[in-house]
């Protein structure tokens, strides 16, 4: 066998453990295995690459690979031993811009061997689809690259998340589009190096102002459609280098996020192509300014005196409690009222988080049984019979404006109605907005009151109040 049959055929195993890998990873249970699968996939293509490496350029083309291969595993771990789980979302945004970016420099790369006569196309019109290739390749991954920058940035609080507003927004994004459909056809009919920067310059604005447009409510859906970008962009370089594994794996990544995507945008209630063209996120000026009156504010003794005498708790955890860290503690008191025969479960918003699954990993990492942890449509209709719920760090995703505000930012989107249960409490630092820049009439509401403090210390003064009550 040559080295290229090999090559393909370990391609093709990579390509199926990649699929095995995202069907272990859909189910808690199974994630593991699907991580296991995944690792292997990867080793199995590397493997694989390397083949063709020494059957094609056995001088410098290996030890240029190694080296690549060592320095990105080394910055990789050395990333996934600092990063906090907090930190974890505007670092996959940025890891999207890899991707993004490596699909340009293979575009280009195209481009400049096909110019320099160094790929040679058999009679007919395949030239004509290299050059389309190229163009299509360097577009995603330009919009991938600039948009996940900017992704990184708002998630990162080191750019506000309030939406950028330009006059005629949608105009110029459907113009831009309009515009790389007319350049693409001219550039395969004549195929030029200014054409090449065009397109890359305004791919680049492209995906700046996409996600620049979006405001940080609907964020965790920005998260996974760069991912579906980043997938379709692995897949054109794919067709540019000729390899079965980056196509077949581009498409499942490409086609997962954008199916997750639009699975989150149904469960908020959002138009899926409205959502990713920046349509939605627009704060509301008199209805976010709205007064509610004023608010209550409880101990950490009188939370747990109430928990005592309840029958049914649930908690709804949120981006707070990650920043806290306070998922093990929350699992500890999940395990006293469930030693005291309180039925405790879990209301977990799709778009709890930064991140699609953040905290079904955070409460999976605290080890909370999986058979607690219910998502929203599992739990909205067992609130009225609730004696107690726990809000910690939760916030846009318990608006009653919501449901109740047609005039609010977030009006339609599903959330959880924590406020028909008996009492509800609210752990937070402060009264400051959500994440989407939208006050929360729930804080103010009569069953609801206030535990300020960062929410792991709050949780363990709770912790050590019960632990002192005789079962």
């Amino acid at each position: 066998m040559t080295a290229s049959s090999i090559a393909f055929a370990a391609g093709l195993v990579a390509s199926l453990l990649f699929i095995l890998s995202l069907a272990g990873l859909s189910k808690h249970e199974t994630a593991k295995q699907g991580w296991t699968y995944g690792v292997a996939g990867m080793v199995v293509a590397l493997a694989a690459t390397a083949g063709l490496v020494v059957d094609g350029d056995p001088g410098i083309g290996l030890p240029l690979l190694i080296a690549g291969v060592v320095a990105g595993g080394a910055i990789g771990l050395w990333r996934a031993r600092a990063v906090a789980m907090t930190g974890m979302p505007e670092l996959i945004a940025l890891l999207h811009s890899f991707v993004g970016l490596a699909a340009v420099l293979v575009g280009w790369n195209g481009y400049r061997e096909a110019a320099r006569g160094l790929i040679s196309f058999p009679p007919g019109s395949l030239e004509r689809i290299h050059h389309g290739e190229v163009f299509v390749g360097v577009f995603i991954g330009a919009v991938t690259f600039t948009g996940s920058i900017v992704a990184f940035l708002k998630l990162s609080a080191r750019m506000k998340s309030a939406p950028l507003v330009l006059p005629g927004k949608n105009a110029l994004n459907l113009g831009a589009l309009v515009l790389f459909g007319a350049l693409t056809v001219w550039f395969v009919i004549s195929p030029s190096l200014w054409l090449l920067v065009a397109v890359t310059a305004l791919a680049f604005v492209l995906g700046w102002h996409l996600v620049a447009s979006i405001g940080g409510g609907d964020m965790p859906v920005v998260v996974s459609m760069l991912n579906s970008y980043s997938g379709w962009a692995a897949a054109a370089s794919g067709f540019l280098l000729d390899q079965d594994v980056l196509i077949v794996t581009g498409a499942l990544v490409g086609s997962s996020g954008a199916y997750l995507s639009y699975v989150m945008c149904r469960a908020m209630n959002r138009s899926f192509l409205s959502v990713i063209a920046g349509g939605f996120g627009i704060e509301a000026g008199p209805a976010a300014d709205a007064d509610y009156g004023e608010h209550r504010e409880i101990l950490a003794e009188d939370v747990a005196e109430l928990l005592t005498s309840a029958a049914s708790v649930v908690i709804t955890p949120g981006y707070g409690m990650a920043v806290a860290q306070a998922q093990y503690p929350v699992a500890e008191l999940t395990r006293l009222l469930r030693d005291r025969g309180v039925e405790v479960r879990f209301g977990i918003h799709p778009v709890a988080g930064r991140l699609p699954g953040h905290m079904n990993v955070l409460l999976a990492e605290a080890k909370v049984p999986y058979d607690i942890v219910l998502e929203m449509d599992e739990i909205n209709d067992d609130f009225p019979g609730t004696d107690v719920v726990l809000v910690i760090g939760a916030n846009d995703t318990v608006n009653p404006a919501a449901d109740e505000d047609p005039g609010s930012p977030i009006a339609g989107m599903p959330v959880l109605t924590v406020w028909k249960a008996r009492d509800v409490i609210v752990f937070k630092r402060s009264m400051a907005a959500g994440y989407a820049g939208v006050q929360n009439p729930l804080f103010f509401r009569d069953n609801s009151h206030m535990l300020f403090g960062d929410a792991k210390d709050r949780v363990e003064e709770i912790v050590r109040a019960l632990s002192r009550v005789p079962v």
